[in-house]
């Protein structure tokens, strides 16, 4: 399962909340050294809220106030899923996800697992999309970029695939050489991208 639904994550949590909430305590944190950087992974405790590296923008944003550090199987079954990928593989599960976000940035991060490893869609691709989905006319593609951003979930919502018009590696939270390296894992033709400048086009 990739998604849970509302209902599901609702019932799921109200289940372990009896078995895994101390006090106040409504989201966990693990930690995860990949080889570009400390991850630090989050859980409502059923599925997983957020992956950050350390230093990135926005670094977690959406992690509840109150958490506490634990080993949990949600953690362990991300773990599992980032070995494999930062060996150069491609996972053939998804651990469940529930990133917290708007109606319009779930739509876009769903958009997002779409894209195929070791490939990339463009912003304006996304608008598009999303337009369709939405019933407009046209989406605009800065509105696309900064759901993109705001992503909690890196690698596994991977936003890393995302890239500007004729392939400008424009806009990564993690930082472009975290963007780079990640594409690079995948097998991608770096000659294809070229670096941002400011002012790029989406």
């Amino acid at each position: 399962m990739i998604w849970l639904t509302a209902d599901k994550i609702a019932g799921a949590a109200e289940k372990a909340s009896v078995v895994h909430r101390v006090g106040d305590i409504v989201e966990y944190t693990y930690s995860y050294a990949s080889p570009l950087g400390e991850l630090t992974l989050a859980s409502d405790g059923v599925a997983l809220t957020g992956i950050w590296f350390t230093r990135q923008k926005y670094y977690a944003a959406t992690l509840a106030e109150e958490h506490e550090e634990k080993l949990l199987p949600i953690f362990a079954e991300t773990s599992r899923w980032l070995d494999l990928y930062f060996a150069g593989k491609e996972p053939d599960f998804t651990p469940a996800l529930a990133p917290k976000g708007s109606v319009f940035r779930k739509l876009v991060w769903q958009i997002l697992l779409t894209i195929p490893y070791g490939q990339v869609m463009t912003y304006g691709e996304i608008a598009k999309c999303i337009a369709r989905e939405m019933g407009l006319e046209k989406m605009s593609a800065q509105a696309v970029g900064g759901a993109v951003g705001h992503n909690p979930i890196s690698i596994i919502i991977p936003c890393h695939r995302v890239v500007g018009t004729n392939g400008s590696l424009t806009g990564y939270a993690g930082g472009i050489n975290t963007k780079v390296e990640l594409l690079k894992l995948e097998g991608l033709d770096m000659t294809q991208f070229t670096v941002p400048t400011k002012g790029t086009a989406l």
